[in-house]
């Protein structure tokens, strides 16, 4: 339970401050800018890793829990409870934003500002390069695993500023759901499903592959 509640808590910070600096941007005619949401969304997934990675490895993300239980890094009894307590800290965390902020519409909800097949696209890549860094960093040497907080936030950081305005830069299911339930926005909630799992998965079929090319 422990470990749930870990999950639960990284999650809901991980919202609470990421789509925080979303809504704080609107509030206040852009005094954050694209770049401060970008290092928001950064530097809390990178300070919840430090926190909370020896507790629960710190998925914050049920398409992380989903590829590391595929590839049999994760066990498989925690996948279920995992996932719940991660769209349960999104949810809890953008409803607390909910009371803070009750005029602003979205909530940081993930939107699509081209086309629904282009955020698809964009998502799918984007969630596949996020999780080769997961893998690479937290699978490796000793000293890889140590940095692994560092590079998995500036992965983050990176596309969160350069795709984020066109299609959210989600990544992760419970970041997206959370603000879709508190606003009743449900939309273009499939994306940040069906595009991110897919691309967490097929980056963990590649990491594999490689390993064993590389013998690793």
């Amino acid at each position: 339970m422990k470990r749930y509640i870990a999950e639960l808590v990284a999650t809901y910070f991980l919202v609470f401050c990421g789509t925080g600096a979303i809504i704080v941007n609107n509030e206040t005619s852009g005094a954050i800018m694209q770049v401060g949401i970008a290092i928001s969304f950064g530097v809390i997934v990178t300070l919840m890793i430090f926190a909370y990675a020896r507790i629960s490895g710190a998925h914050m993300n049920p398409a992380v829990t989903l590829t590391l239980v595929a590839l049999k890094i994760h066990p498989r009894k925690d996948a279920i409870p995992y996932i719940i307590f991660q769209l349960a800290g999104g949810i809890l965390a953008s409803y607390t934003l909910l009371l803070l902020f009750p005029n602003d519409e979205y909530l940081g909800a993930s939107l699509p500002s081209g086309t629904e097949q282009q955020s698809f696209v964009l998502e799918f890549i984007l969630t596949f390069l996020l999780m080769l860094v997961i893998l690479f960093t937290s699978q490796g040497k000793k000293i890889e695993q140590y940095f692994a907080p560092i590079a998995i936030g500036l992965t983050v950081l990176l596309e969160a500023q350069f795709a984020g305005p066109i299609c959210g830069a989600s990544m992760n299911p419970a970041r997206s759901l959370g603000p879709a339930v508190a606003s009743c926005h449900f939309e273009h909630l499939w994306i940040y499903f069906a595009a991110t799992i897919p691309g967490a998965l097929v980056a963990g079929i590649y990491w594999r592959w490689q390993r064993i090319e590389s013998n690793i």
